[in-house]
């Protein structure tokens, strides 16, 4: 699947699960050595594309011998469909059979999600479709409606018109809005998609608007930021009273664009959704701390634990590892050492462990801190850039902002916030350090900042770390 949104990535991928093939998703970024990377590495054999990208393709299929079928669907482009050898998406459509050509479906069938992670090369994380649902699907249902409990009852909801109606708005080349048309599908509901290639805010609004949406989702701040400036400038002009939920999965919103939210939408709920493509959707979000940082409560199939795999004690202050249990993944495609390290079995029970840093409080919630792959490490104190983000964002000079580690002589890893500025402001590092006094100690606060004009983020939103450690070190010139 190599798109943006739109009908027919929903369509194609649907169609692969009923006819027992694998869909896998292609990020629209990437040049031609990554996608020669994932294309052998997916083993892939057919791709369903937009048709702009039939040039990019040419230039790899040569080195793709696996990859046997290209349809391509319409996208106003007016690319050249032979370059690479592609079918047209509609044509193909008319003049395929209806009848069945493939054994009957299985609960051990394949979803597979390929994830960039923070670090290393894409991998794709390989799930049954019985674990996938009951980890995550059924899990999003319940949050808004009663859980599905038995295989009637699917395609029961399914058929029960459109109770809801959902705008996701992240690529659904991404976990996230991946299992949001899924739940909208299952739940029955009706989903909304823009086919823009770059997200207007005003656009979404009068989508909004328009078609009745009730249930937006979105990607943190990168993307509830911009959505809140452009509700300060259209005022009362649109009509969003069909609104009553926004929930933001990938990255966490700022308590400060949750209080915009809050006034100006008054009515709307605001949720924080936690999840990763190994660990399914986990839970929402019950609150925060007093640093903004969203506290969640689950149930038994998750928790933190030691670097010995013992379940920290509530309330300790002990940092562990997010864990899970149960209706888990079945590892990495083709990458053993991977899935030995991130699957473990701990005390003869199989977990997943992302990466994910976080706390217990005394009465069992968990507060996440962020991805230990970032973690900073300062005077021998650690740091977790997302942390410290969530109140930076607050600052009245700061759009947007990274924070990063630099080699430091005196404290090892000197923390750095790579902040895109508001209009012609020059926030200084003091200036920062100022503003997080009193709401994080002081050692997390930034020592050095570098202005961009705009941070790299992936299309759906969560942060680049690896580039903005880069600029911040110099390796790359602050754009």
């Amino acid at each position: 699947m190599y798109g943006h949104n739109g009908n027919e990535y929903v369509e194609a991928q649907w169609a692969a699960w009923k006819l027992r093939a694998v869909p896998v998703n292609v990020n629209y970024r990437y040049v031609e050595g990554e996608l020669r990377y994932l294309f052998d590495n997916a083993d892939v054999v057919a791709l369903v594309h937009e048709a702009t990208f039939a040039d990019r393709i040419a230039a790899v299929r040569a080195d793709c011998p696996t990859l046997v079928s290209c349809i391509a669907f319409d996208d106003g482009s007016g690319a050249d469909l032979t370059v690479c050898g592609a079918e047209d998406y509609e044509s193909v459509l008319a003049a395929s059979s209806p009848e069945r050509g493939f054994e009957e479906r299985s609960n051990d069938d394949l979803y597979v999600l390929y994830t960039g992670g923070t670090t290393g090369m894409p991998k794709g994380v390989m799930w049954r479709h019985e674990d996938f649902f009951h980890a995550t699907i059924n899990p999003m249902l319940s949050v808004l409606a009663t859980p599905i409990t038995s295989e009637g009852e699917v395609a029961e909801r399914a058929a029960t018109g459109f109770p809801q109606v959902g705008l996701p708005l992240a690529p659904l080349m991404h976990g996230a809005a991946q299992w949001s048309s899924i739940q909208n599908a299952l739940g029955g509901n009706r989903m909304v998609l823009s086919a823009s290639h770059h997200m207007s805010p005003e656009h979404v609004w009068e989508m909004v608007a328009n078609d009745g949406v009730q249930v937006l989702n979105l990607v943190g701040d990168a993307q509830g930021r911009p959505l809140v400036e452009a509700l300060e400038r259209l005022g009362d002009t649109l009509d969003l009273s069909s609104m009553f939920v926004i929930s933001s999965g990938g990255a966490i919103l700022s308590p400060t664009v949750k209080g915009d939210i809050n006034r100006l939408l008054p009515n709307v709920i605001v949720i924080d959704a936690l999840g990763a493509s190994e660990t399914g959707f986990q839970g929402s979000s019950s609150g925060v701390d007093a640093q903004g940082r969203p506290k969640f409560m689950f149930g038994e199939h998750t928790i933190v634990i030691d670097d010995a795999g013992i379940p920290v004690t509530p309330g300790d202050g002990t940092i562990g590892r997010l864990a899970r249990r149960g209706n888990i993944p079945l590892g990495y495609y083709k990458d053993e050492a991977k899935t030995a390290e991130t699957f473990p079995t701990i005390n003869g029970q199989r977990w997943v462990v992302p990466g994910d840093m976080a706390t217990v409080d005394p009465d069992g919630s968990i507060t996440l801190l962020g991805r230990g792959s970032v973690c900073i490490n300062t005077g021998g104190e650690k740091v977790f850039p997302e942390e410290v983000e969530l109140v930076l964002k607050g600052h009245p000079d700061v759009f947007d902002v990274v924070v990063v580690g630099v080699p430091d002589e005196r404290w090892g890893e000197r923390v750095t916030a790579v902040v895109a500025p508001r209009g012609d402001a020059r926030p200084s590092a003091e200036s920062l350090a100022a503003f997080c006094e009193g709401q994080i100690a002081g050692y997390k606060a930034p020592r050095a900042v570098v202005h961009v004009s705009e941070l790299v983020r992936s299309p759906s939103g969560k942060a680049d770390y690896r580039w903005a450690k880069a600029v911040a070190k110099g390796e790359i010139p602050a754009p």
